[in-house]
């Protein structure tokens, strides 16, 4: 039987504020174990909250670049449930009256660009950070994540595949980076989505049973999780056991590469909702919302417009630039630079990305700086170095931070331009290889690129391939 796929995402993420939704305690991340907490994120008695107004500011923000209905009156909520992360058995949430109504993203698919729906956004605190002792029979609790302010980002199920589910993860990402809602740093927890998942016969209307899959915290993590789960249900409908399929929370385990079951999944009556009396309900007025527009910045889909009229780039070369923030800006300052923009674009895609995925860098924290890549280019340009020198040039200055012209000079690599020197090597080789002059004599006139080689490798790399080429082929026409 065929099936289709019905997927929704709930993102968290954490707000760019330097404190947290209800105190003074720095948001800042990788403190000491409970260095950043306080009376009131702790939850201890007689303690009031006091919401802090950057939340509400950024959560409009997202509302806007995200297509939202900004809903001018809404409020916060006890959201009852005890977690031992949670130090007040509550969570300080939204329920009812969100801040955020419905909304749209556009994503690429297979079959072109669609709108996948957006139910809501609210803010809400975050809970803490279990560490769980391998060897000990006991877990530990960080409290510094208690109270970082979050929003929530509910979609629609409108996705029909797991990659449709990382597509949309990937654009949210970047809209949330390019508007600075949020760093949304996935490493270090401050992006994770719960995934929503069920599946139904093609052609029917109403959705079967679904399944939550809680905290997952990578793209490629999101698509295991989903094939997987995916594969798990079309297994039981397959052999007639549908209704074994629960409404149930399960956990992604990434070392045994399945889905577990957690807990039965809650219902809205089961956490208990009442509105929260600490805190007046939260007014929106139309001057934020206006200030809010104004500052907007460039949004990914302003960006990869640009980028098609101001660049010669492929729609895929702009499509993996834009989709990071970082990786995007970095690509602008070197061109601003006067690079070219194709050769810039190369490197980067290339040997670039090759690094960063090999060490997990971050594209914030590309070691080389806009500079120095500019100078690697020049080097090339004025025949400098080779090629072949410039991607272990390149490999040094990833790894030391180095300028260009150092490492040149302490490897060796300066590239031999003299025509005398080369024509020494190049008579050298044509003496060792007569059976290659022979062949090139006889009409093989591909044989002059082992030639090229043989000089190549003489030199160290070093020799100007160019240059080789043309002292070569006028040795030859002596001969």
């Amino acid at each position: 039987m065929s099936y289709e796929t019905v997927i929704g995402l709930e993102i968290h993420a954490e707000l760019s504020t330097k404190t947290k939704i209800f105190c003074n305690c720095s948001t800042e991340f990788g403190a000491k174990p409970n260095e950043h907490t306080c009376p009131i994120c702790m939850g201890l008695p007689g303690t009031l909250p006091v919401l802090n107004e950057e939340v509400v500011h950024l959560a409009v923000k997202a509302g806007e670049a995200l297509n939202c209905k900004i809903n001018k009156l809404n409020k916060m909520d006890r959201k009852n449930y005890f977690y031992p992360d949670l130090p007040k058995a509550y969570q300080i949430s939204q329920f009812d009256l969100p801040i955020c109504g419905e909304g749209y993203v556009e994503i690429h698919t297979k079959d072109g660009m669609r709108k996948v729906r957006l139910n809501r956004i609210h803010i809400e605190e975050d809970a803490g950070k279990l560490v769980h002792m391998e060897y000990e029979p006991y877990s530990l609790i960080d409290y510094n994540r208690v109270g970082v302010p979050l929003i929530e980002i509910v979609s629609e199920p409108d996705m029909r595949s797991p990659e449709e589910a990382v597509e949309f993860m990937k654009t949210l990402r970047a809209i949330l980076q390019y508007a600075n809602i949020s760093d949304c740093r996935m490493d270090q927890g401050s992006m994770r989505c719960d995934a929503n998942i069920s599946l139904r016969e093609f052609g029917k209307e109403e959705y079967n049973t679904k399944v939550e899959i809680k905290n997952i915290n990578s793209f490629k993590e999101l698509q295991k999780a989903l094939e997987k789960e995916e594969k798990r249900q079309k297994e039981l409908y397959d052999f007639g056991e549908g209704f074994r399929i629960k409404q149930e929370t399960r956990r992604w385990d990434a070392g045994k590469g399945k889905t577990v079951t957690m807990r039965t999944k809650e219902d809205a009556n089961d956490y208990r909702y009442f509105p929260e009396p600490d805190i007046i309900p939260i007014v929106i007025k139309d001057e934020l919302i206006k200030s809010v527009n104004e500052e907007m910045p460039e949004l990914p889909v302003d960006r990869t417009k640009r980028f098609k009229e101001q660049y010669e780039l492929t729609d895929k070369e702009i499509e993996i630039l834009v989709e990071d923030k970082a990786l995007s800006d970095y690509f602008e300052k070197v061109v601003a630079l006067g690079a070219e923009s194709k050769t810039t674009s190369n490197w980067m895609l290339g040997d670039m990305l090759r690094l960063m995925r090999e060490t997990e860098t971050d594209s914030k924290s590309i070691p080389v700086s806009p500079e120095n890549m500019k100078e690697l280019f020049d080097m090339i340009k004025g025949k400098v170095i080779s090629n072949t020198a410039a991607k272990e040039v390149f490999e040094e200055m990833f790894k030391t931070s180095k300028e260009p012209k150092v490492i040149v000079e302490e490897k060796g690599l300066s590239q031999i331009s003299d025509s005398s020197a080369l024509e020494g090597m190049v008579k050298e080789v044509l003496q060792n290889n007569e059976k290659s002059v022979a062949d090139y004599k006889a009409g093989k006139v591909q044989a002059i690129g082992y030639l090229v080689g043989q000089v190549m490798k003489a030199s160290k790399g070093k020799a100007n391939p160019p240059m080789v080429k043309e002292i070569l082929e006028k040795e030859l026409s002596k001969l």
